[in-house]
C-alpha cells in the first residue's frame, strides 16, 4: 500500500464549504460552518479511492496508547500468514507479562493466570476486543523472545508501510518516550489491515469476549452505530483516542483516526461526528465502471477499423455531496494505432475535465485484439485514408 502521506486530498475549499449535522440518519446544513473537531489530531480516509476527506494535525507525533496494538496485531497476522505460528499454538504467561500487564497493573488486561498456557487465537481476541496488555506481552515474547525484539519487528513493519511519523517501543502502548504515532500513520496501518487480512478483520467488530470465566466488552463506542472496527486507546498522557472503520449503505468504506480527546464521552461524540461526515457528507461519482468500455479508437491496417478501449479498473471520484458541475471525458489516442493490436495494449488516454480544467488522466487499453488485415485491404485503407 502506498504511504498515507501520499493520499489524494480534497481541495481545502471543498472541506470548508461542508456543513453537516451530526445526526447519524441524515445531515442538516449548518450555515457557514466548516467541520471542526475537539480531537487533537484526526484523519478521515475514503478507503477505495485512498482520498483524504478531512485532516487536522495529521502528521503531528503523539503517544499512541493502546492504538499501538494495531501494529502488534499486524505482526501477529503476518506471522500466521507465513506459517511461523498457528492459531492453536500456545504461549506461556511469564511473570513479566503477569506483573506488567495483568490485573495488578491497573491497566486494561485479559486477566491471564501466571504460568498458564494461552492459545494464539485467544490472545488475538484478548488484544483486539479486551485490549489486554498482558496478552500483548505474552504474544511478543512468544513470537520474538522479548518485548524489545518484538518492538524491532514493529518498527521494521512501520518502515515497510511508510509510517514516517511512528516509532514503537512496546506492544501495548503504555507510556514510553520512544513511542509515537501520527493520525495519518494510524489510518494507513488500519487500512492495510483491512485490505491485507480480510479473514482476520471481523475480529475487530466483536463486542465482547469471555476468557477464564471473565466477560469483557469492547470499548469502541461506534460498533453499535454501524462501525465494524477497529480499536480505542487511552492513557493520561495520550488522552482518549480511536481508530475506526465503517461502510455506508452502498458499501463505500471510510477509515479514520482521532487522538487527544479529554474523556470517554468526548471521544464517543467526536467519533460519531467524524463518522457521519465520512458516510453522509461525501458521495462517489463513477466515471467508468470496471467492466465498461470507454469508447473506441481508430486502428490503421486492421481487420477492424477500430478497437474498443477500457480502463484498468473503475474510474471514480469521491467528493462532497452536491459539489456541482458534471465531469466531461475525452479519449485521446496515443499516436497512430497500427495493427496488429494485442488485447491489453495501452492505446489511448482518457482526459477528465471539469469546468474546462483537466482534473485527471487515465490510461486506456485495448479491450480486444485486432489482427492485421491482408495486403490488399491495407493498401485500400491507405488509399482511402489519403483521400479522406
Amino acid at each position: 500500500m502506498t504511504n498515507a502521506a501520499r493520499h489524494s486530498r480534497l481541495p481545502r475549499r471543498w472541506l470548508l464549504s461542508l456543513a453537516l449535522g451530526l445526526g447519524l440518519l441524515g445531515t442538516t446544513a449548518l450555515p457557514s460552518h466548516a467541520f471542526e473537531t475537539a480531537a487533537r489530531a484526526a484523519v478521515l480516509l475514503d478507503f477505495d479511492t485512498n482520498t483524504t476527506l478531512f485532516e487536522k494535525n495529521a502528521d503531528e507525533e503523539v503517544p499512541p496508547a493502546s492504538l499501538s496494538k494495531l501494529m502488534t496485531l499486524l505482526i501477529v497476522f503476518d506471522e500466521l500468514k507465513r506459517g511461523a505460528i498457528r492459531m492453536d499454538e500456545t504461549f506461556p504467561v511469564s511473570e513479566y507479562a503477569w506483573r506488567t500487564g495483568g490485573a495488578a497493573s491497573g491497566g486494561s488486561t485479559m486477566f491471564l493466570p501466571l504460568n498458564s498456557q494461552v492459545s494464539v487465537a485467544d490472545l488475538i481476541k484478548g488484544i483486539a476486543i479486551q485490549s489486554g496488555n498482558d496478552a500483548t506481552i505474552v504474544i511478543a515474547e512468544g513470537i520474538a523472545g522479548s518485548v524489545p525484539a518484538f518492538a524491532e519487528m514493529m518498527n521494521r513493519k512501520a518502515q515497510e508501510l511508510g509510517l514516517t511519523h511512528s516509532h514503537f517501543a512496546n506492544p501495548h502502548g503504555l507510556p514510553d518516550p520512544g513511542q509515537r504515532v501520527s493520525a495519518r500513520d494510524l489510518v494507513t496501518l488500519a487500512a492495510h489491515i483491512i485490505r491485507t487480512y480480510p479473514e482476520q478483520y471481523p475480529l475487530f467488530s466483536e463486542e465482547e469476549f469471555t476468557f477464564n470465566g471473565i466477560k469483557q466488552r469492547s470499548r469502541n463506542p461506534l460498533l453499535s452505530l454501524g462501525a465494524d472496527g477497529l480499536k480505542t486507546g487511552h492513557t493520561a498522557e495520550a488522552g482518549y483516542g480511536l481508530v475506526a472503520s465503517a461502510k455506508d449503505e452502498n458499501g463505500r468504506r471510510i477509515v479514520f483516526s482521532m487522538t487527544g480527546m479529554k474523556s470517554v464521552n468526548e471521544r464517543a461524540s467526536e467519533a460519531r461526528a467524524l463518522m457521519t461526515l465520512g458516510l453522509r457528507g461525501f458521495e462517489n461519482v463513477v466515471i467508468l465502471k470496471g467492466d465498461e468500455t470507454a469508447g473506441e479508437v481508430a486502428v490503421s491496417g486492421g481487420v477492424a477499423a477500430s478497437v474498443p478501449v477500457r480502463a484498468a479498473g473503475e474510474i471514480r471520484f469521491i467528493e462532497p455531496r452536491g459539489t456541482g458541475s458534471p465531469y466531461q471525458t475525452e479519449i485521446v489516442p496515443v499516436g497512430t494505432i497500427e495493427a496488429p493490436v494485442p488485447e491489453g495494449r495501452r492505446v489511448a488516454q482518457m482526459k477528465i475535465t471539469r469546468d474546462g480544467q483537466v482534473v485527471r488522466e487515465e490510461p486506456l487499453y485495448a479491450a480486444q485484439a485486432v489482427e492485421q488485415a491482408g495486403f490488399f485491404q491495407r493498401m485500400q485503407d491507405q488509399i482511402t485514408g489519403y483521400f479522406r
